[in-house]
């Protein structure tokens, strides 16, 4: 069974053009922001099994969960500054991915709705693009962009394009029909469960195609760009625009 396992240049070749370790630096903040703010809010990323995890095994008390996330702050603080120190991360890495972010941000919903008008034929209002009305928008959109991008696109779309490299499929294919898959895979989970939308045509191919975006995004710039963007993008969506 080892020897079916990707090896680590399986692994370095379907994570893209970034580099992973200054990614999870990069985007700790934010997993750390929600990680408290869920506590205190109703709204709980579906695919977050991190806070619930944690939240049991400190017997729900919300004091104990805060103090673990106050450890992991201060064991955040201790890596960052010795990736400073090796210079392995600079200060300056952050703004500018922050920034191209907020670009793929405020370009992704014109974008998706030009290509389903024009190539699907479909007829989109803006209402119907609303994610969600709600005062918790930040939990809900950090939840979003953090949860959501480790699972469906390091998790399912890196990882199953490693397990396809491995199973003899060539390089492109792979990542080719990862991503594509993580994609569907990503639009219908906001499907299902109790919380889970009703099944339609155009919204579940709107957030299809927003699946692929981040999931080129995360190949070509970085996990970092693809978190940041998601955020950013439900964030404006759910808080900013009117």
């Amino acid at each position: 069974m080892a020897d079916k396992l990707p090896d680590r240049a399986t692994l370095k070749s379907v994570l893209g053009h970034g580099d992973l370790a200054t990614s999870l630096i990069l985007v700790f903040p934010l997993f750390l922001a929600y990680q408290i703010g869920a506590v205190f809010s109703n709204s709980l990323n579906g695919v977050d099994f991190v806070t619930r995890v944690v939240f049991a095994a400190v017997d729900h008390d919300r004091t104990k969960y805060l103090l673990v996330q106050l450890g992991l702050a201060v064991v955040f603080l201790i890596v960052v500054a010795c990736a400073h120190r090796q210079r392995v991360l600079s200060r300056e890495q952050a703004l500018p991915v922050v920034l191209e972010s907020a670009i793929y941000a405020l370009t992704l919903g014109s974008f998706i709705v030009l290509v389903m008008q024009e190539l699907f034929g479909f007829a989109v209002s803006g209402q119907q693009l609303i994610l969600g009305d709600t005062g918790e928008a930040i939990v809900v959109a950090l939840g979003a962009g953090v949860h959501e991008e480790l699972v469906f696109r390091l998790g399912l779309m890196a990882g199953g394009a490693a397990l396809l490299c491995r199973a003899g499929l060539d390089h492109r294919a792979a990542m080719i029909s990862a991503l594509i898959v993580s994609a569907l895979i990503f639009s219908f989970a906001h499907h299902i469960g109790p919380h889970g939308e009703a099944l339609r045509l155009d919204i579940f191919t709107y957030r299809a195609l927003a699946g692929v975006v981040f999931g080129l995004v995360f190949y070509y710039r970085s996990l970092a760009h693809a978190v940041y963007t998601h955020f950013l993008y439900d964030l404006y969506v759910l808080a900013i625009r009117p």
